[in-house]
């Protein structure tokens, strides 16, 4: 971590940071600090799209089925294990606002190594997200219109994603903001076409969705590991950092607010789903709100609850891609990644270009490669970065102890010690319960990414590289 003399002395760095000094490799006269003006609400609203709000519907069969119909509680304990994390961020993006998000509090706190091989990690995460973004929406999308092949709505979605952020911010908070709300209206229309057929057919018990006979607690540990796929994303408002308004304040609220307000509506859409279909037996699991829109609504409502998928997936993805771009911009500007390419800014728009261009390429492999291949790898970067922003919590509080009177008083070491020591057991439990593909791509790729630090530092005897200005 090296903040410049210059940079904290001079108003200036603080206020226009495209007046800064470019770093070595990159145009002159290119911006080379992100710079918007986005407020809590549009974060929010970008961390709901990431999750994707019907999301639990697209899910539900499978989790209620591996819950023996307890589909809420599982989802609840997935909120409350991913809560302690989201805490965990929160603290970090309160002491260090950098778009970074994981690989920045690693950098600064585990060292530059150890933030090099997180963001790698994370890496594979967020280039490949996107690519599962578009994927669903265009089988979806196919589905819908089956005469135009998953390949064209691929190119499609990509290219549309792709232009709406490259045009800028604004544009991209204006139209994310407006495709969430729908996917969130057509979700709350769903549960109230649920509700409906509730009332004409009363459950025997309200309390079964909850806790029932056959419920158990390693039944719903299993749903509940894989519930919290669902929430991979919450920490990617933190990558927004430089772009939202007193980032100090916006960015841990916005963290919290984005688990808090995803897991309530995940819980309580799969209580009603539930109420409507007690149980964890279905005839095939992946398209039960589907066949439960056609019975509580008819064949027409289930055409119009599809398209909260692909509204969802259409907002998802732009939120996904934005994200993804910004980490790459990142490690572009600290030198990590060629700075000619990734460190920079359009000058008349303010976006990595480059940056969102590879990232809508990437997705292109998407085209011949299935859903179930593309989402077994994506989660084992997500879960490190995880594990790592936990860790940062407590050492942060060892380096900081000494100047805090209050370090050791109990509220302290809970909120800064016993938190993040959970919160990193679990995303560790969670990494474990990942396919052996997964951990073998993931390994494979953490292992590239050594080879390539070993490289860039020639064999360690240069430092690795580091932001030369970081936003103070």
């Amino acid at each position: 971590m090296s903040d410049t003399p210059d940079a904290r002395a001079t108003p200036d760095a603080r206020t226009a940071p495209e007046a800064r000094t470019a770093p070595a490799g990159t145009t002159a006269g290119s911006p080379t600090h992100l710079s918007g003006n986005l407020s809590l609400a549009s974060v929010v609203t970008f961390g709901l799209a990431y999750m994707a709000p019907s999301l639990v519907m697209v899910i539900f069969g499978v989790i209620a089925a591996a819950s023996a119909g307890t589909a809420p509680t599982a989802f609840l304990v997935a909120t409350s294990a991913m809560f302690l994390t989201a805490l965990s961020y929160a603290r970090m993006a309160g002491h260090f606002p950098d778009a970074g998000s994981a690989y920045s509090y690693t950098r600064r706190l585990l060292g530059a190594p150890a933030g090099f091989l997180i963001g790698w990690a994370v890496l594979l995460d967020y280039l490949f997200l996107p690519m599962v973004a578009w994927l669903v929406q265009s089988l979806y999308l196919h589905a819908q219109f089956p005469a135009v092949p998953v390949w064209a709505w691929m190119l499609f979605n990509a290219g549309l994603t792709t232009l709406v952020n490259v045009v800028g911010l604004a544009l991209t908070d204006r139209v994310n903001k407006v495709l969430t709300g729908l996917a969130v209206f057509l979700v709350l229309l769903f549960v109230a076409y649920c509700l409906v057929h509730i009332a004409g057919h009363p459950p025997l018990s309200y309390t079964a969705p909850l806790w029932n006979a056959d419920s158990g607690l390693a039944g719903i540990s299993s749903a509940a590991a894989v519930a919290a796929y669902s929430y991979l994303g919450f920490d990617a408002v933190t990558t927004l950092s430089e772009e939202a308004r007193d980032p100090r304040r916006t960015i841990p609220r916005a963290v919290v607010l984005v688990i808090a307000i995803g897991g309530l509506l995940f819980a309580a859409v799969a209580y009603v789903m539930q109420l409507v279909h007690p149980g964890g037996v279905f005839d095939d699991p992946q398209i039960v709100s589907y066949t439960m829109s056609i019975e509580v609504g008819g064949q027409t409502f289930a055409d119009w609850t599809n398209m909260a998928a692909i509204v969802g997936g259409f907002a998802s993805g732009l939120a996904v891609q934005l994200s993804s771009s910004r980490l790459l911009f990142i490690m572009g500007r600290d030198g990590v990644l060629p700075k000619r390419v990734f460190g920079s800014l359009n000058s008349r728009t303010g976006t990595p270009v480059l940056c969102l261009a590879l990232t809508g390429a990437v997705g292109l492999v998407g085209l011949d490669v299935s859903l179930e291949t593309a989402t077994s790898f994506i989660n084992f970067g997500a879960f490190l970065g995880f594990t790592a922003v936990n860790a940062c919590v407590v050492v942060h509080w060892a380096r900081t102890r000494s100047a805090d009177p209050d370090a050791h008083r109990p509220g302290r070491l809970l909120g800064h010690v016993a938190v993040p020591v959970l919160g990193a057991c679990v995303t560790v439990y969670l990494m474990a319960m990942l396919s052996p593909v997964a951990l073998t791509i993931g390994c494979c790729w953490l292992a590239a990414g050594f080879g390539y630090l070993l490289l860039l530092t020639r064999g360690f005897r240069r430092p690795t590289p580091s932001l030369t200005t970081d936003p103070a």
